[in-house]
C-alpha cells in the first residue's frame, strides 16, 4: 500500500494540474496568445533558471556522475537506432517513417522530467544530468531522421546543411545553456548574492505550474482520430517497451532513487510537443506526431505510476 500511495502521489498531482489547464482553457480562461507566451516564458526563461539554480547548487566534483550521463546517452542512441531500423523494415510509407521514429524515442524530459522529480523530491535532482546525456541527442537525432526520411526530395547538400544547423541550434538552446552555465558556476564554486539567488528562485518556481497548465490547455482529443494503429504502436514503444528494456539495465548498473526516476522520465514519459513543431517545420504532415503526443500524454500517467510502483515495491526507489 505504501508503494502504491507513493506512486500515486508522484504522478497524479502533475496530471491533475494538466487537467486543470484543459478545463480552464475550455472555460475560456486562456487565449492562444497567452499560451504561446507561456511556452516561450517557460522554455526561454523559467526552466533555464531552474536548471541553472539546481546545477550551480550541486558539488560538481563529488556529485557529477559520468557513468550516469554516459548511460543516458547510450540508451538514447540505442533506442533511436533500433526504432529507426524496425521502422525501415515494417513501415512501407516512407512519408511517416520520420514522424514515427521521432515520436517513439523523444520524451518530454525537460518539462515533465522536472515536474515529476520536483513533485517527489522538491528539486530537479538528477534531471539536469539526465538531460545532458539525452536532450542534445534528442534534437540531433530528430533532425537526422526527419531530414533523411523527408516526404520531400532533399539533396545531400541540403541534408548536410540541415544537420549542421541543428548542431548550432543546440548550442543556442536555452535549456542546454542553463545547464551549461550552471555547471560552470558549480565548477568555479560561485555563490550568487542573496538578491540574485532569491530572484532566480522566484523565476524558477514558475516553471512547473505554468508548463503543466499550458500542456493541459493545448490538449485536443480530436488529434487522436488519425493513424490510430501506428499511434498505438508509438505509445506502446514509448511508454512500455523502452522502460522495460533499459530500466533493468539501469538497476543492474546501480542507478536507484532519483537517478532511476529521471531515467523513467527519459524513457517512458510522453512524446514531447516539440516533436510536432519540428515535424511540421521540416515538411512532414504532422498528423501521426500530434496523435502520438496526445495519446502518450494521456496514458503516461498510468504507465509512469506503474513503473514507479514496480521499482518502489522492489526496493530501488526510496
Amino acid at each position: 500500500m505504501d508503494s502504491l500511495m507513493f506512486s500515486l502521489n508522484s504522478t497524479i498531482p502533475v496530471f491533475l494540474v494538466m487537467v486543470l489547464g484543459y478545463v480552464l482553457n475550455k472555460m475560456g480562461f486562456f487565449s492562444e496568445s497567452f499560451l504561446n507566451i507561456s511556452d516561450k516564458l517557460v522554455f526561454r526563461v523559467a526552466l533555464p533558471a531552474m536548471l541553472f539554480m539546481d546545477m550551480s547548487g550541486i558539488d560538481l566534483y563529488s556529485d557529477f556522475d559520468l557513468k550516469y550521463v554516459a548511460f543516458c546517452a547510450c540508451a538514447t542512441t540505442v533506442a533511436f537506432l533500433s526504432i529507426w531500423a524496425l521502422a525501415k523494415l515494417f513501415i512501407r510509407d516512407r512519408k511517416i517513417t520520420g514522424e514515427f521514429v521521432q515520436a517513439s524515442y523523444r520524451s518530454s524530459a525537460a518539462i515533465l522530467g522536472a515536474a515529476y522529480i520536483v513533485n517527489i523530491y522538491g528539486d530537479t535532482g538528477m534531471v539536469p544530468l539526465m538531460m545532458i546525456g539525452s536532450v542534445p541527442l534528442f534534437n540531433v537525432f530528430a533532425v537526422i531522421v526527419l531530414t533523411l526520411e523527408s516526404p520531400e526530395k532533399v539533396t545531400a547538400a541540403e541534408a548536410g546543411a540541415r544537420i549542421k544547423q541543428a548542431f548550432f541550434n543546440i548550442l543556442k538552446n536555452p535549456i542546454i545553456d542553463g545547464i551549461a552555465v550552471g555547471l560552470l558556476a558549480s565548477a568555479l564554486r560561485l555563490k550568487l548574492p542573496a538578491i540574485a539567488d532569491k530572484t532566480l528562485t522566484s523565476v524558477a518556481s514558475l516553471t512547473t505550474p505554468l508548463a503543466l497548465l499550458a500542456i493541459g490547455a493545448g490538449f485536443e482529443f480530436s488529434r487522436m482520430r488519425t493513424n490510430i494503429r501506428l499511434t498505438a504502436v508509438v505509445s506502446a514503444i514509448k511508454l512500455v517497451v523502452l522502460p522495460a528494456v533499459f530500466l533493468p539495465a539501469a538497476v543492474y548498473l546501480g542507478f536507484t532513487d532519483q537517478k532511476l526516476i529521471a531515467l523513467m522520465i527519459m524513457l517512458g514519459a510522453c512524446s514531447t510537443p516539440t516533436c510536432f513543431v519540428m515535424a511540421k517545420n521540416m515538411g512532414h504532415d504532422g498528423s501521426l506526431t500530434s496523435s502520438a503526443v496526445v495519446c502518450t500524454t494521456l496514458l503516461s500517467t498510468v504507465t509512469l505510476t506503474f513503473w514507479i510502483f514496480l521499482f518502489r515495491s522492489m526496493g530501488y526507489i526510496l
